[in-house]
């Protein structure tokens, strides 16, 4: 190919490289310049052109990218189809649902061929569904010589790419309770784990419930079988962490055999793979519950492809494996031993009348080393991972704020802080910016920096522990800590209620964590003050 500036007097038959804004048209680039082309670039003053000119054995960069796709979808590229080429490119598409499978070696050598011809692809054991793009062909010049194709063409050869279709799976599920285990856990794992099966072309069986035991998870794994099932799934109430555990010991206690526990991705890590004959049967680790990407996802979508899942096969995730603080793509994951930036903030709600103790502020009471509750409050948030830290005030505002003097807070007033707690809870939220903040009483001085971070600590999306919520002899207590999906909510509560109503309303997504008597705690009384002194 002869690339340049010609003289558009010879010019006839090139290939325009840059867009020409003529009077009364566009020749856009790209455009094969034929007599009527000429004539307008003339008619215009344009003298030359950048273009490209073929030369004998070249081929145009659609009919070359043509020739690749050809040589792709060939003997062994089931499940695929190529679009119609234009401007270089041609695009692979999936022709059904399914996973498709990708040699990394043959593109790599494809791509390698020569700078001319690039072929980007989804990565191998991607899930599509029937019309996705899954392959792009693109051909950077105007040309190509029909000898840079050949080799091309020899080098990726057929079978580079193919889609296996899902295959009508019948699983059955077996969910283990203990004693306190929330009924909404058991709704939420078996609504995920439906629409990972339907996702890929599966039907779930009616799902069984037993006791958090071996002999029951047993009895139950030979009746789903007995029902047809040919994916056997153990949901325990409690995380497997053992290959000894309870669940895989009941796959093998109803015959039953453990291949491998534990796999390299995250979450996921505590999956264990087994079989009952040759059917599989899988322990599911705690994150199946929630729909987030897993790697239970990862064994699931070659099952249900009809590929075998040995312990090899899960050893061999680990590449790519790391999907636990991706939403897209990863940022690097902070080593375990390192102490991860804040991703909560906190909102003390100060803004209240203290009607109960008026006319003294309960908030500008001083304990025993004389510092005011407010500020005892906010230096235990100062001693945590919380950031940033933002006080909600309205009655007596200068004075709370001059409690707070020097210490690194953010102020929110309360202009109707009158209504009640709501209005003090929709003043703070409304500043939040984080994914998640804390939601502290003004009134509570004793939960410390170690309890807090011991909250922020369980807060985890991509598990499905959206609302953490501290305990203490079986009461939930205070601080807290709200996912910002549910701002929307706690920001249309009216009156002087906080947000209690909405934890039954979203048990499924709450997270207890057992904390002592400080997280029932509040002194909102003349007589508590005195417990408060002490």
């Amino acid at each position: 190919m002869i690339f340049g500036s010609l003289a558009v007097a010879q010019a006839l038959g090139a290939v325009l490289a840059h867009t020409h804004r003529l009077p009364g048209q566009v020749l856009k680039k790209g455009t094969v310049l034929d007599g009527a082309a000429i004539a307008a670039l003339t008619a215009a003053g344009v003298s030359s052109v950048i273009a490209a000119r073929l030369e004998p054995g070249d081929l145009g960069e659609d009919a070359a990218a043509k020739r690749i796709a050809t040589v792709l979808l060939g003997a062994g590229a089931t499940g695929l189809q190529a679009t119609r080429a234009a401007t270089g490119r041609v695009n692979l598409v999936a022709a059904t649902a399914g996973l498709l499978r990708v040699r990394a070696e043959a593109v790599d050598a494809l791509n390698a061929v020569d700078e001319a011809v690039t072929i980007a692809t989804l990565a191998d054991a991607a899930p599509v569904a029937a019309g996705d793009m899954v392959a792009t062909i693109k051909i950077i010049p105007f040309a190509v010589p029909g000898a840079v194709l050949d080799r091309a063409a020899a080098t990726a050869g057929a079978g580079v790419m193919r889609v296996l279709p899902w295959q009508a799976r019948r699983v059955g599920l077996v969910l283990t309770t203990l004693p306190g285990l929330k009924p909404a856990i058991i709704t939420g794992t078996i609504t995920a784990t439906a629409a990972r099966v339907a996702s890929v072309g599966g039907t779930m069986l009616p799902p069984l419930q037993c006791p958090h035991q071996e002999a029951p998870i047993a009895a139950a794994l030979r009746q789903l079988l007995a029902g047809g099932a040919d994916l056997l799934l153990v949901a325990g109430a409690s995380a497997v962490v053992d290959r000894r555990d309870v669940g895989p010991s009941g796959i093998v206690a109803a015959g039953g055999e453990i291949l491998h526990f534990g796999m390299p991705v995250d979450p996921g890590n505590l999956i264990c793979l087994g079989r009952i004959g040759d059917i599989p049967a899988l322990v599911l680790p705690g994150c199946a519950r929630s729909p987030a990407l897993n790697g239970i996802d990862w064994v699931l979508h070659r099952l249900a492809a009809g590929i075998p899942v040995t312990g090899a096969t899960v050893a061999g995730m680990g590449v790519g494996g790391l999907l636990k603080d991706i939403r897209t793509r990863p940022l690097p994951r902070a080593r375990a031993t390192e102490r991860p930036p804040a991703a909560v903030s906190a909102l003390i709600l100060a803004a209240g009348q203290s009607s109960r103790m008026a006319p003294r502020h309960k908030l500008l009471e001083r304990d025993a080393s004389g510092i005011p509750m407010i500020a005892r409050v906010a230096d235990h948030l100062l001693a945590s991972r919380a950031r940033p830290i933002r006080v909600v005030v309205g009655h007596r505002a200068a004075e709370i704020t001059a409690a707070l003097e020097g210490r690194p807070v953010q102020f929110v007033h309360a202009a109707d802080y009158a209504a009640g707690l709501s209005a003090s809870l929709r003043a703070g939220l409304a500043a939040v910016t984080e994914r998640a903040t804390l939601v502290v009483l003004g009134d509570m001085p004793l939960v410390t920096g170690a309890s807090i971070d011991r909250l922020i600590e369980a807060y985890d999306p991509d598990e499905g522990r959206l609302i953490v919520v501290p305990t203490h002899d079986g009461q939930w207590g205070n601080p807290v800590l709200w996912d910002a999906r549910y701002f929307p909510a706690m920001m249309a509560l009216t009156g002087d209620s906080g947000a209690r109503k909405l934890l039954r309303q979203h048990a499924d997504a709450v997270a207890e964590i057992p904390l002592d008597e400080s997280v029932l705690r509040d002194f909102d009384t003349v007589e508590s003050l005195a417990a408060l002194s002490e």
